[in-house]
């Protein structure tokens, strides 16, 4: 897969979670694919040749290696300032807010600046990383907000005396 194309399907991934963020969403974990975009996103970078880069193989390895942290930390904060509910009916419900989009733009913030570290270490990091990247957040986010859904829904269920 080219260059282009795969800044064209980050920018779709990013920008369709992204803006579905700020909009009520349904919480299910229940038949819900949470982790098919992250696994393609995933499959795409893996797939492609020069992840890592040849005359740096230990140095962009570690650069991965950071930027996919980057990647699992992002998910992990967007998801805890994601406010998860219950409406009257039990089911779950979360909605980003201010606070998630401001922990996107310190993730890209990083991102860039792992990039400028890595230009000028001279290392040649391809879109694939940021693929994976992505992915790893992307991942986070859905597995840690089902799981605070799951827990949500537990503390709403009250036994029914019989």
């Amino acid at each position: 897969m080219s260059g282009l194309l795969n800044i064209v399907v980050i920018t779709a991934a990013v920008a369709w979670v992204f803006v579905r963020q700020f909009t009520a969403q349904r919480v299910s974990s229940e038949g819900k694919k949470w982790w098919l975009i992250p696994v393609v996103l995933t499959v795409l970078a893996v797939r492609q040749p020069g992840l890592l880069d040849p005359g740096y193989h230990a140095a962009s390895a570690v650069l991965l290696g950071v930027e996919i942290l980057i990647g699992l930390a992002c998910g992990v904060g967007w998801a805890w300032t994601t406010r998860i509910w219950t409406d009257a009916d039990g089911a779950v419900w979360s909605k980003g807010g201010w606070a998630a989009a401001g922990v996107w733009l310190c993730g890209m913030v990083l991102r860039l600046g792992l990039m400028g570290i890595a230009a000028a270490m001279g290392v040649h990091q391809g879109s694939a990383a940021t693929m994976l990247s992505v992915a790893a957040m992307l991942l986070t986010r859905a597995g840690v907000t089902t799981w605070r859904a799951q827990a949500l829904q537990q503390t709403y269920r009250v036994p029914v005396a019989g």
